[in-house]
C-alpha cells in the first residue's frame, strides 16, 4: 500500500464565516465529503483476513492497551512469594539476611526492617546505598500470574481489549529485565518455583528440544486463554539488548572465559588472565548499569551521549537463532502452526539499540509464525531530557508495526501543563505524524504513564516540572508526591478525553484508572489498590519531609469515566481508523478543537484549556448531545455556541449520540 500520511490540517474559522460554518457543516457530514479515499477504505478489511507483511494487524488499531506489571499488580497465591535464593543475582548484587516480603498495605514510603541493614552498604555499581529509590528496589510484593487470573473480569470491566505484560521472563528483580533466562515464565509467578527451577535445571538452555513446559509456562497459557476468550489480545515485552548476570549464556562465559561457546554473546572488553592474581575481566552493560549485560551487535554504538536508529546485526548467530527460539515459542506454544493458542505479538524493549538488520530478521519470524502479531518499539530520547527519537527508519514496513509514542504524550503534556499554546500543539502533532503513514499513525501505543514514567495524575499535578527529568522527591528538587488535588484530577480528565478520541491506540498504566499516583520510578511502581484490601495512609515523605497523611483508597468515580471513554471509543471505528483535522478558532483562545472523520461518520471534540468557561462559536444543531454532558447550548446574537465549563471536553458525533 502506498504511504499516506496523516495530513493533519488547520481548518481557520471565524465569527465573520458562521454562514460559511454552516455550509461546511451540511456538506461535511451530511453530504459524505468526509469520506476517506479508496485507498483508505481499502485498510478496514476483516480481521480474519491473512495482515500483509508490511502492514500493520487491524486489531492493533482498535486496541485499547492495559499494561500489567506483574509483581505490583496482584498477589493471588501467597505459596510462591520470592525468597532470599529467589533475587539472590538482582540488584544491588546481596540480599540482608533479615529481608522479607513487603506488605501489600504499607505505607509505600514506610521503610522496611531490613533497609538498616543495607543503607550505607555498596551496591554492584560500587555506589552507596543511601536513597529510599535505590533500597526499595529490593522490595518484593509477591505478585503473581493468579492474581492476574483473579482480575480477568476486572480488566473485562473496565473495556480494555489488548494487555501489554512488563517482561515475565525468569529474573531475580521486580522488573524481570534481567533475565536469568528468556525461554520460562518467572518462576515466583507460577505454582511451584522450587519444581520450576528443577525442570529447568534439567534443560540445555540453547537446544529448544529439551525445553519443557513450567508450572508459570502452562499457568501464563491459562492465562492467555482466558483472556483470548474475553476478545482480550496479550503481548509480551522483551529486552533482547540485555541479560542479567544469571543469565546462564553469562554465569558459561564468566566460567570459562575466551574458551566459553557464548563468549561472542556479548560485549566483554577484557577476558581474565589466569596467570596474573589480579582479575582483568571487563564487560559492557546497558548504560554502564552492571547487572543488566550488553548483547553485543556486529559493531559498538556508544549511546551515552545520545541514541539514535542505526543499520547492522547482532554478532553472534547462535544468540540470534535462541531468540528467534524464544520467540516462536510463545507465538505458537504447541509447535502445531496455529498460533491461537498463543501471544498476539511482542513490546521490543530499548529497541533502538539494537541494530534494523537484527529487527528486520525478527519481524520476518514473527510474521511467518503468526502473520497477525504485533511489534511495537521502545523508541524514546534521542539526547535525554529534552530531544526525542524520530521513529520513521523503523516504521516503514519491515521492522515494527509501532512504537510507544512517548512524542505525543511530551506534546500532549505540554499543552495540559499550561507550557505550550494549541497552536504549537498542532505544530508538534504535524511534525510527529506526517512522515509516517496512515496505518502506522492509527496503531501507534499512545502511552499515557508506565512502569519508567511518574503516573499521569501526577505528571500533570506537578505542572512546573520537566517530562522525565528530575521527577521524583530529593532534597533538591520539591517534587509533589503528596495526593492529586481536584485540579490536577480535573486536568487529568480533560486529558483522558484527548487521549481516547486522538489517533492511535490508547494506553493504561496499571492503577491510573483507579486514581494511583506516584513520581518516577520506583514510585510508579506502587502495588494496586484493590478496593478490597485496606491501605495505610500515606504519611511518610522518603527525605523527612513534613505532609499530610493521604487516605489510599480505589477512585469509583474515576474508573467510571474511563469505562465510560473506553465504551465511546469501542462505539465509534472512527474514532480508531478516521482522519483528524484541527481547527482553528479565531477570537477564541485556549481552545484546541478537532474533528475526526470516516466515511459519513464525523466526531468534533473540543478541549477548553481555559480556567474560565469559554462560548465555542460551532455550529452545534448538526452534532446533538455531548457524549460526556459538559457542553451546554446557547444562542447569541442569533447563532448557536457551545458552552463550556473551565478545564473541560465535549464530544459530539453527527451520529446519534445516545442511542
Amino acid at each position: 500500500m502506498k504511504k499516506t500520511s496523516l495530513d493533519i490540517n488547520l481548518l481557520m474559522l471565524s465569527k465573520d464565516t458562521i454562514a460559511s460554518i454552516i455550509l461546511f457543516s451540511i456538506v461535511s457530514f451530511f453530504l459524505g465529503s468526509c469520506k476517506l479515499g479508496v485507498e483508505e477504505n481499502e485498510q478496514k478489511g476483516s480481521e480474519s483476513e491473512v495482515t500483509d507483511f508490511k502492514e500493520v494487524p487491524q486489531w492493533s488499531k482498535e486496541a485499547i492497551w492495559y499494561q500489567i506489571y506483574v509483581e505490583r499488580f496482584r498477589n493471588g497465591d501467597k505459596t510462591n512469594d520470592p525468597r532470599p535464593e529467589d533475587i539472590v543475582e538482582g540488584y544491588p548484587g546481596f540480599v540482608p539476611e533479615s529481608w522479607t516480603i513487603t506488605p501489600w498495605t504499607q505505607d509505600w514510603y514506610t521503610e522496611d526492617p531490613y533497609f538498616k541493614d543495607v543503607e550505607g552498604k555498596l551496591d554492584i555499581a560500587g555506589d552507596k546505598m543511601v536513597h529510599f529509590n535505590q533500597i526499595s528496589r529490593l522490595r518484593r510484593y509477591g505478585g503473581d500470574l493468579q492474581g492476574v487470573l483473579d482480575k480477568v473480569d476486572y480488566l473485562d470491566s473496565l473495556g480494555i481489549n489488548a494487555i501489554y505484560f512488563n517482561p515475565l521472563n525468569d529474573a531475580p528483580t521486580d522488573h524481570k529485565f534481567d533475565a536469568r533466562n528468556w525461554r520460562h515464565i518467572d518462576r515466583n509467578f507460577g505454582p511451584d518455583p522450587s519444581g520450576d527451577v528443577q525442570l529447568i535445571a534439567e534443560e540445555t538452555p540453547d537446544n529448544p528440544a529439551t525445553w519443557v513446559m513450567t508450572g508459570a509456562d502452562s499457568l501464563f497459557l491459562k492465562l492467555v486463554d482466558k483472556l483470548h476468550k474475553k476478545g482480550i489480545k496479550v503481548i509480551m515485552d522483551y529486552s533482547w539488548n540485555h541479560t542479567g548476570l544469571g543469565f546462564w549464556a553469562w554465569k558459561d562465559l564468566m566460567k570459562n572465559q575466551q574458551n566459553s561457546k557464548y563468549k561472542d554473546w556479548y560485549w566483554v572488553k577484557q577476558f581474565d588472565d589466569p596467570d596474573t592474581p589480579e582479575n582483568e575481566f571487563a564487560y559492557d552493560g546497558w548504560f554502564g548499569v552492571k547487572d543488566l549485560v550488553q548483547i553485543k551487535e556486529t559493531k559498538y554504538i556508544e549511546h551515552k551521549g545520545g541514541s539514535y536508529i542505526f543499520d547492522g546485526n547482532l554478532a553472534s548467530e547462535t544468540v540470534k537463532q535462541h531468540i528467534f527460539n524464544v520467540a516462536t515459542k510463545w507465538l505458537d506454544p504447541n509447535g502445531d502452526g496455529d498460533p491461537s493458542d498463543g501471544i498476539d505479538g511482542y513490546r521490543l524493549d530499548v529497541c533502538a539499540e539494537l541494530p534494523l538488520g537484527f529487527w528486520r530478521e525478527f519481524r520476518k519470524v514473527v510474521r511467518s509464525v503468526n502473520p497477525d502479531a504485533y511489534l511495537v518499539g521502545e523508541t524514546w530520547f534521542e539526547v535525554y531530557p529534552n530531544s526525542m527519537m524520530n521513529p520513521e527508519p523503523m516504521l516503514r514496513g519491515d521492522v515494527f508495526d509501532a512504537v510507544m509514542n512517548y512524542r505525543w504524550f511530551k506534546a500532549a503534556r505540554e499543552l495540559f501543563t499550561d507550557k505550550i499554546t494549541p497552536e504549537a500543539f498542532t505544530d508538534s502533532i504535524k511534525r510527529i505524524t506526517d512522515n509516517l503513514s496512515l496505518d502506522h499513525n492509527f496503531a501507534m501505543m499512545n502511552v499515557s504513564a508506565s512502569h519508567d514514567t511518574p503516573r499521569l495524575t501526577t505528571s500533570l499535578y506537578n505542572k512546573e516540572s520537566k517530562y522525565k527529568y528530575q521527577v521524583s522527591p530529593s532534597k533538591e528538587f520539591d517534587y509533589k508526591i503528596d495526593k492529586p488535588d481536584k485540579e490536577a484530577l480535573q486536568t487529568t480528565k480533560l486529558f483522558l478525553a484527548h487521549q481516547f478520541t486522538y489517533v492511535g491506540a490508547p494506553q493504561i498504566w496499571q492503577g491510573d484508572e483507579m486514581g494511583m499516583w506516584g513520581a518516577d520510578m520506583g514510585d510508579t511502581r506502587k502495588p494496586v489498590i484493590w478496593p478490597d484490601y485496606n491501605f495505610e495512609d500515606e504519611s511518610v515523605h522518603p527525605v523527612g519531609r513534613e505532609r499530610d497523611p493521604d487516605e489510599v483508597k480505589f477512585n469509583h468515580d474515576l474508573f467510571t469515566y474511563y469505562q465510560d471513554l473506553i465504551a465511546l471509543r469501542k462505539a465509534n471505528p472512527v474514532l480508531n481508523t478516521g482522519r483528524i483535522e484541527f481547527l482553528q478558532l479565531d477570537g477564541v483562545s485556549d481552545v484546541v478543537a478537532y474533528r475526526r472523520f470516516l466515511d459519513d461518520d464525523a466526531m468534533l471534540i473540543i478541549l477548553n484549556m481555559a480556567n474560565e468557561p469559554q462560548n465555542i462559536p460551532l455550529v452545534s444543531q448538526f452534532w446533538g448531545k455531548d457524549y460526556l454532558g459538559n457542553a451546554k447550548m446557547i444562542e447569541k446574537k442569533g447563532v448557536e455556541m457551545v458552552q463550556l465549563p473551565a478545564r473541560s471536553a465535549a464530544i459530539f458525533s453527527n451520529q446519534n449520540p445516545n442511542p
